[in-house]
């Protein structure tokens, strides 16, 4: 049997970092390794205490409440694996209710899905003091770029409206095989998610699907490839892999939706990723309301395989 942490009555003073959790996710929070049938027990039985008062599971913490915390034993059957170091996430934008990072391709926002940890996980290991962080929203894997982490409850929920009702601009790169046409091109297609027979997760156009809007604006164009900007009006998985994939024009060094002999051939011309870089962010800060515009610039592996097909061009034409 595992032995378990010396358990005590704690008391918790609720600060802008937690302000509107439901409390039992707060509980399932600090109370770590705590089975969660157990912490709907306690607060059942009321040993939960707010401000000296029973509450139930959904009751929202508000700014200077005082939570009791009953002896809980927390089992230590086993030890988490440590979070590997790594290098420091670059950090474009920093106050005290929002981190805005510069995540590394190949790198997954959280552990899941056979990753064991991500960049939440690595940003909570690099900043121990921080009361909180959480993902504001997400990016695949293989994307570059832009994404926004909140460090107070109150941020982290404004962001979320912001984002349900489009109020935040995201803007892609991405290049494609082929010569894209138009200078600007509105995407429409409903966009079906499904697991494939594996289990892995795919989306496909479909009338079946929910509503997907991107902007597609042409950037620059070669003999075999086009600079795209997409512009995303709603959020769907994997929304720009799709839209332009069902268009004729799938992403380069796409694994999933992708050319694949060509993403072959582009390896040996030194394209080793999916080119897809999270460029451009606009929005209202979530507290201050203060305009914030962002922008990081494409990765030296992307930035080098443009300068490759312009130097090619050049030589082809000189």
């Amino acid at each position: 049997m595992a032995q378990g942490k010396a358990a005590t009555v704690r008391r918790e003073r609720v600060d802008d970092s937690v302000a509107g959790q439901r409390i039992d996710n707060y509980l399932m929070r600090v109370c770590k390794g705590v089975p969660k049938s157990h912490v709907y027990r306690i607060l059942r039985s009321g040993e939960v205490r707010v401000n000296g008062g029973r509450v139930g599971p959904t009751y929202r913490l508000a700014l200077g409440d005082e939570v009791r915390i009953p002896p809980v034993r927390i089992a230590e059957s086993s030890t988490p694996a440590a979070v590997p170091a790594g290098k420091p996430l670059p950090v474009v934008f920093e106050d005290d209710a929002i981190i805005v990072i510069d995540k590394p391709s190949g790198k997954a926002v959280h552990g899941g899905s056979g990753v064991s940890f991500g960049v939440i996980e690595q940003l909570r290991s690099q900043r121990p003091q921080a009361r909180m962080l959480e993902l504001a929203h997400r990016i695949d894997r293989e994307t570059s770029g832009l994404l926004i982490i909140a460090k107070k409850r109150s941020a982290l929920t404004a962001l979320h409206d912001m984002m349900r009702e489009g109020r935040v601009e995201k803007r892609y790169l991405t290049l494609v095989p082929g010569r894209w046409g138009n200078a600007l091109q509105h995407v429409k297609e409903p966009l079906f998610k499904y697991l494939t027979p594996e289990g892995e997760r795919r989306v496909r156009v479909s009338g079946d699907g929910k509503p997907a809007h991107s902007i597609v604006r042409l950037v620059k164009r070669w003999q075999r490839f086009s600079l795209l900007e997409v512009e995303l009006k709603t959020g769907r998985t994997h929304q720009i892999r799709v839209h332009l994939a069902h268009l004729g024009f799938p992403l380069c060094g796409d694994d999933k939706y992708g050319d694949f002999p060509l993403n072959k051939a582009l390896e040996h011309e030194g394209l080793k990723r999916m080119f897809l870089h999270a460029a451009h962010l606009a929005f209202a800060h979530p507290l201050s309301g203060e305009p914030i515009v962002l922008h990081a610039p494409l990765p030296e592996e992307l930035q080098g395989f443009i300068d490759h097909l312009d130097a090619t061009e050049s030589r082809n034409h000189g």
